[in-house]
């Protein structure tokens, strides 16, 4: 994949210093763009910046954001680490191999929880792919610029081997993230409505629906069809229960 398109996103991040160290592991790696949501104080405090050695430029240039949607919503696949062991969960080798071909060509965002907890539920709901580490587990932890350092070799290493070449010509780009959640939210709607849904807890099928999505790489004209798809259910719902024929 092009590293250029490669995006670094940290959740709550509880240490300014390891946020340093993370820019410098991924400069070694050759990436520069980097999400903090939301940045932790004292960034500018001289610990943060000595472990950023070299790589200020990634450290001043990281963009702020309030929540992981705003942060993802222009990437064509969202990986969420987590130090789960979940069985849909893939390994950071696995996700450098297939980013591409993920993500055709759009941005990938590799999105990194908090150094205690990890990410939330919630928040690995919103990815349309987990990664995690098969560490031992005698000494399972890794620290925040280990992990990222990983992901982010792989990265590189898929990048270095990548012959350029793709069999059956250029692919239209994948539709961004928030493209995808605005048609998800249309189809939550529509599933609620004709009882697919429970309405106390939409979300599980809800994140299942998402990565089997994702997993198509559907394009910004496939992601209308989507919600062409869940404003015809909604209106079948209607009609069904006695209300509006009328489109």
């Amino acid at each position: 994949m092009d590293l250029s398109q490669a995006e670094i996103v940290l959740v709550r991040p509880a240490r300014p210093a390891n946020v340093g160290a993370a820019c410098r592991a991924m400069k070694n790696m050759g990436l520069r763009r980097l999400w903090l949501v939301p940045p932790p104080k004292g960034l500018d405090a001289s610990d943060a910046r000595a472990l950023a050695y070299g790589a200020w430029d990634v450290l001043d240039g990281a963009r702020a954001a309030a929540s992981l949607g705003e942060a993802v919503a222009g990437s064509a696949v969202v990986a969420g680490t987590t130090g789960r062991e979940v069985r849909e969960a893939i390994t950071a080798r696995a996700l450098a191999a297939e980013a591409r071909a993920r993500s055709g060509g759009g941005r990938v965002s590799v999105v990194f929880g908090p150094e205690a907890t990890g990410l939330s539920r919630r928040e690995l709901g919103l990815c349309h792919v987990l990664v995690h580490v098969p560490t031992d587990p005698a000494q399972p932890s890794l620290n925040l610029a280990q992990a990222v350092l990983l992901v982010a070799y792989e990265l590189r290493l898929a990048a270095l081997e990548a012959t350029g070449g793709e069999a059956g010509g250029r692919r239209e780009p994948h539709a961004p993230a928030g493209e995808l959640e605005q048609a998800l939210g249309d189809l939550r709607e529509a599933l609620l409505g004709i009882g697919y849904l429970d309405p106390a807890s939409p979300g599980r099928i809800l994140s299942e629906l998402r990565r089997l999505v994702a997993r198509a790489g559907p394009t910004l004209r496939e992601v209308s069809l989507l919600r062409g798809l869940a404003r015809q259910i909604a209106w079948a719902g209607r009609v069904a229960r006695g209300g509006e024929g009328g489109r």
